[in-house]
Parts: structure tokens; sequence; C-alpha cells
């Protein structure tokens, strides 16, 4: 360093020459070698030295204190105050001068001060000062002051480098909350930090902690195993690891993880350092995600067997627990392929309860459930363990069996299901009974297409319950063949609704004592794209099956008031006319309401219904529409009167307006006197309940005149009339034609004109 501009005298490079003189002098010889040994010394050791003589106003700076400062050894110092002093870092130049002061004065306190000084290569270096007055002037001045300087930056950077990693550690542990201790196993004392102090809830002035302030804040419970611990580690040498709980000095229960290990201090004694924190807060968190866990892998359980349950449901059926047609979709490919692979046949039986409905309808649903399950049972006892049986809907099940398959047993199997399923079955003391129509399909090869045999079964199910049920029926082709026919004609029935290809035709009706028009009777015709126009016997039935007949009635009976109203229009008057009403449209509740908004007419319109329909076992839904249309002004006929089951107390229940005697009793008319007796007779009930009877099939002039004889009101057959298109109704009507001579109907009118005017024009 430089002091002051003080002028000094001391040892330089350029000292004065003190070699042993030529007298040989030994004392000077060895005052030579000391020098020598302590400069060597000096510089070994990296101190620079400064003398500054302040009475003679000299100043030395050795080697080593120029080296230091990135001087060259034979650089001359200025030793300038000033200048030395603008090198020294700004933060510490007040500080210095300061140092100097006291130094020069002598305090012991500034004998060694730190500060940082400029390097020549522009960096900051840190110089550890040492100095010290060695001579005094009278007035008790400093005359001559002597010192070291020493580099210590790099010891600098290591203490900022190791209170960087202090402060690090400081901050670390303070946010991890981690407390410190240390423990002298031989002494057996122990330093605890103000971290684990805190942990602890303990206060303590000194780090010094005794053994049992740890030994007593452990939990009862947890104090011998922690302590056992310990005790194992310490006697092993090993690092350890645990949990425990502590009793804090407040009374509040924590968990603590400890960690330690053990390392050998400078002194070779044995020591145990460690760190605890608090994991109370992770510590419910892990048992909160446990218990959240646990919970959650509970309702997973819960999820699972619900959705077994849902899968269960999804795939059987509720009442039985058999199988549903879903599941069975699934089974048919499965039952397929296996089939495929091992060279067996498939054979699907589709089985239809008979009589199920009506034990349903009279004993309730329940009875009917009974049956269902009971059905199930006979099933799953009749099948093989490897056949699969489903309840498909209502009281339709399929069986699908496999393995060494042939007709003869497949035969026998449905058979033997008929049989057990015909048995009767007690139910809250009803003995109920029922039976089975089953079709059956099979198939086998690589073309097995068991979807197919399941419709196949389907169309050989359809055949068993239309050749009189409890019975199987294999499929074949022809029937499949009559079923894709049937299917077709249905599509295009329902085509023909939408197109309006369904029309009226009229059969004129005529007063057997004048040959007047009395009314038409509407007939329904299809007009088939393909076919041409189909009567009634070559659609109906299909259309009962597909429950269209109804519409189709509605739809006749509107053209036919429209037909009726465009005759009047052209001055042709048709005083009545005779629609077919079905079973059916008869059952519909809203009929009324439809017949109101057509605003028919009263006393035009006519329903014609089937003796078989129409009598005896009308339900309440019939006799309220049958009340309705005596509301509205629309007459009741009694259609192929004779044929049926018919009695006079129905007949005087229903009070129909018109009987139509079926054409069967008339053809025999001519021929035959006991039928004659037998129209005669219906003739008379019908005049003794003031109805009116038509005869249907009307062919003959003898028809004509018998019927005329017997008293019969009204006439309609070919031998008059056919059926006709509703634009030939008018020109019909004005020609007249059924009244030609040629016809034998002018001279029958003539005769029975003649025979009113003998009997005073009655």
């Amino acid at each position: 360093m430089q002091n002051k501009p003080d002028p000094a005298v001391g040892p330089s490079d350029n000292a004065r020459d003190v070699s042993p003189s030529a007298d040989g002098s030994r004392s000077e010889a060895e005052l030579v070698e000391r020098e020598s040994r302590w400069n060597f010394a000096l510089v070994g050791s990296g101190l620079g030295v400064w003398d500054h003589n302040l009475k003679h106003g000299t100043r030395y700076y050795s080697e080593t204190w120029k080296t230091m400062r990135g001087m060259a050894p034979d650089e001359e110092a200025d030793g300038d105050f000033e200048s030395w002093l603008s090198l020294i870092h700004p933060d510490d130049r007040d500080f210095v001068v300061k140092a100097i002061d006291h130094q020069n004065a002598g305090d012991p306190d500034y004998q060694v001060f730190e500060y940082r000084e400029r390097h020549r290569d522009g960096r900051w270096i840190w110089i550890e000062c040492r100095g010290a007055c060695v001579e005094w002037n009278e007035d008790g001045s400093p005359a001559r002051l002597v010192g070291t300087d020493y580099d210590i930056t790099a010891r600098k950077e290591a203490e900022e480098h190791l209170a960087h990693m202090s402060r690090r550690l400081d901050l670390a542990l303070d946010i991890s909350s981690i407390g410190v201790f240390e423990a002298d196993i031989e002494a057996g004392t122990v330093e605890w930090d103000s971290r684990l102090m805190a942990i602890y809830g303990i206060h303590i002035g000194s780090p010094k902690v005794a053994n049992d302030v740890w030994t007593d804040a452990l939990h009862p419970d947890d104090r011998e195993r922690v302590l056992t611990t310990i005790n194992d580690s310490v006697a092993q040498n090993r690092s350890f690891q645990h949990e425990f709980r502590i009793i804090r000095g407040d009374g509040v229960e924590r968990v603590i993880r400890a960690k330690g290990g053990f390392f050998l201090d400078g002194t070779g004694r044995r020591k145990l350092i460690g760190a605890n924190w608090d994991v109370t807060d992770e510590v419910l968190l892990n048992s909160e995600l446990q218990r959240a866990k646990t919970l959650a892998e509970a309702r997973n359980q819960e999820l699972e067997a619900a959705k077994e349950s849902i899968e269960h449901l999804a795939l059987h059926d509720y009442l039985t627990g058999l199988p549903n047609r879903r599941y069975l979709d699934r089974m048919l490919d499965q039952y397929a392929a296996k089939c495929i692979s091992s060279d067996l046949t498939l054979a699907v039986l589709h089985i239809d309860l008979d009589r199920f409905k009506q034990i349903n309808d009279t004993l309730g649903h329940r009875a009917g459930d009974a049956m269902l399950m009971h059905a199930a049972k006979v099933l799953k006892a009749n099948v093989r363990a490897d056949d699969f049986v489903a309840r498909i809907g209502g009281d339709e099940f399929v069986v699908l069996c496999t393995i060494d398959v042939t007709p003869r047993k497949i035969g026998n199997l449905a058979q033997r299901i008929i049989h057990e399923l015909c048995r009767p079955i007690r139910y809250e003391n009803h003995d109920c009974r029922f039976g089975a129509s089953i079709g059956i399909a099979t198939g086998s090869g690589e073309a097995l297409d068991a979807k197919q045999l399941l419709l196949n079964a389907d169309i050989a199910l359809y055949r068993a319950k239309s050749g009189g049920r409890n019975r199987r029926e294999f499929f074949s082709t022809d029937a499949r063949r009559r079923i894709i026919a049937s299917k077709r004609l249905a599509d295009d029935i329902l085509r023909g609704l939408e197109r309006g290809e369904f029309i009226p035709f009229y059969q004129p009706q005529f007063h057997a004592r004048t040959l007047n028009i009395a009314g038409v009777e509407t007939l329904a015709r299809w007009q088939h794209p393909e076919f041409g126009l189909l009567a009634p016997d070559k659609f109906l039935a299909i259309a009962e099956d597909i429950n269209v007949v109804a519409a189709i009635d509605g739809l006749i009976l509107e053209q036919a008031l429209a037909d009726r109203r465009e005759w009047a229009a052209q001055g042709i008057t048709v005083p009545k006319i005779a629609v077919n009403v079905s079973s059916k449209r008869l059952d519909d509740p809203t009929l009324g309401k439809k017949l109101r908004a057509l605003k028919i007419e009263p006393g035009t319109v006519a329903f014609e219904l089937l003796e078989s329909i129409s009598l005896d076992d009308c339900d309440a839904a019939v006799t309220a529409n049958l009340r309705q249309l005596r509301k509205l002004g629309i007459d009741i006929e009694i259609d192929d009167f004779g044929t049926g089951h018919a009695s006079i107390v129905s007949l005087l229940k229903l009070s129909p307006r018109t009987l139509k005697i079926d054409r069967q009793l008339i053809k025999m008319l001519p021929s035959s006197s006991e039928q004659r007796k037998l129209v005669r007779s219906i003739i008379d009930i019908g005049r003794s309940l003031d109805i009116l009877v038509t005869a249907e099939g009307v062919e003959t002039n003898d028809h004509v005149r018998i019927l005329g004889d017997l008293g019969c009101d009204v006439l309609q057959g070919y031998a008059l009339a056919r059926p006709m298109p509703a634009q030939q109704i008018p020109a019909f009507i004005r020609s007249s034609s059924w009244r030609n001579a040629d016809t034998g109907a002018r001279a029958l009118q003539s005769t029975l004109q003649g025979s009113i005017a003998a009997k005073g024009g009655k």
C-alpha cells in the first residue's frame, strides 16, 4: 500500500552493500544472510513489503508488492497518494483513508484492514494490508511505517461463494421449512437451528438442546420405534430416514420426516447431522388422496358392477332372464362361424305361443307374465347346455342349435317343446292352457347365413300358425316364394293407398216391384299399375294382415260421396249408396268424428256389416259406433245374411235397416222349393221386424220373377246390372237398359204393375 506521501527510507533492491568487508567481519555476514533469508521467506509467502520512512522521506515497495498489482518488478512506484487513492474501489475509499490515519496513529484495531484496488488489467483485487509504526519522532509522531500487502482475492471469492451457497441453503431451508441439527455422538450434545426449534415449538436461547427435549417431544405411540431406529443407526454407523409424530410445545400434534447421516469432523470426532421437516399437511393430503383413491376404486367397482348390470339388462329380457333380440343378433354370427369352422349344421327354431293373448286379456298381465316365465323354463329344460334360447319380444322365442343336428332330431325337439307347453298350468285357481307354433330353418356350409335362417324360420312359423297352430313346420323355398309374393303385394297396397289406386265400382240395386233404381252398392277395386283392375279377393287378405282395410274403406266412402254429388250435378239421383265396413273400422274410437267431418246427408248412406262380425258379440266400441251411425242418419245393413250364426235376438238388438240374403241362398231358387221356402221365411222375418230385404246374386229373369213373387224388396245382380265405374252410372241410368224387352225385365215390370193395379194400387 501507500501511505500519505512522506519521505521514507528502508531496505530496497538498491540497498547499501552489506557483503563481508576485507577484514571479514562475521557479524556483518550473518546480517546479510539473515536478510536474504527473510527476503526469500517474504517472496515465498506472497507478501508484498512496503516501507515508508517518514523521517527521511523514502519509500520502498518490493517486487511482490508490484507484481500483485500488475506492475513490472523493475517498475518504479511514484508513491503519489492521490494517484494511488484513485485506484481504490469507490465504496472502500473513505474507509481506506480512515484506516491509514488510524494505522499511522498506531491504533491496533487498524493494524490489519482489507480493501479493493484496481489491477492494471482492470479487474478489482482484494488487498489485506498489515502495517505498524516501528519508529517514532521525539514528539511521538510516527517516523517509520513498515508493513505487508497480501492479495486475498481468491480467498474473498471463496468466501463469497461460500456465503452465496450458505444464503442459498438458508433460503432453501426456509422455503422448505427444514430444520437442521448436529449431534456430537461422543460428547452426547446436540445443536438445533432456529427452524428446527420452530418446528418443535420450543424456545431456547442457545442452539445446544438437551437430548431429552427431542425424546420427550416424540409421540408415545412412536417413541420406541423411533429410538430403536436411531440406536441401530448409531451402532451400525448407517444413515437413516423415518417418519414419526411429535407433540409440540404448544400441545399440537405434527408429523415429522427425518433424515440423518454420520461424518467425522476435522478432529476425528464422529458426528451426526440431520434434517427434520413437518410433513403433516402432506400426510393429511396423502391420507385424503388415499381415501379418495379408495373411494374412487369403490366407485369404479360400483360403476363396473352397474356397467355389467346395464350390459346384462341391455342383453337380457327383464321378465324371463333370457337373452333378448339384441343378444340373439350377436350370437347368430358366432353360431354361424362355429358351424362353418366345424362343419356343423345350424338350426333356428322360431317359437310363438298360441292362445297367449286370450290368457293375457282374460286373467290379466300378471297371468301372462307367469305363462311367459313358464315357457322360458320349459325351453331351457328341453334344450342342451350349448343351445341358445332367447325371448325376442311378446310371446316369441328363438332357439339356436348346433353340433350333429339332423331334421329328425330338430323335429323331435320341436314336438317335445310343443307337447310340454300344451300341458295345463295352474294359476290362481285357474287351469291355463296354451300351446306353441314353431317354425324351423336349418343351414350349413360356407354359404351359411344365420340372419337369413332367422327370416326363414319366421316364414316357417307363419305357415305353422296359418296351418292350424300347435304344430311345427320346416322352411321350404315354396313357402318363401309365397311370403315374398305376399310381401310384395303388401308393399304395393301401401303404395297404392298413397297414389290413390283404390277406386269405387258401383253395382246398381233395384226395387223389386218397379225395377226403379233403389241405390248402388259400392265395391272396392284396385287399379294395379301392373296387374290391372283387381277385385277384393286378390288383395283383401293381405290388406287385413297389414291392417289397412279400414283405410281402404275410408277412401272408398269419401270417393263414393264425391261421385254421388257429381251424379246429382248431372241430374242423376241415386237414392242411397251402400259401402262395406270392416270390423277394424267399427272398432275405431274416432270413427264418429271422421264421419261427422264428411257431412253425410241422413238417409243417403248405408253401412254393410258382415253377419259374422256385427251381431252376437259386439263389444263396447262397436256398440258405441253403431249408435253414432244412427245419430248421423246412416243406415245399417246386414250383408250375407243366412250363412252366419245371427240370432233373432241379435237382430232386434242391432235393428238394421236392411238384410241382404246371401247369393248362395238365391242361386237355387228356380230349382229348389225348399230354398224358396227358406228365402220366403227370411223375407217374412224382415217384414215382421220392419226390416227391408235385399237379394244378392240375381242372375236370371227367373230370379227376378220368383223374388218379386216372394215379396223381396230390393234386387241386385248381373241379371239387371253389373258393377261399373262411376262415370258409367249416369249413362246407364238414363238408358234404362235393364228394362229392355229382350231381357224380360220390361214384361216383368208390366206384370208387376198389373198385379199392383188389380190389388187396388197398393
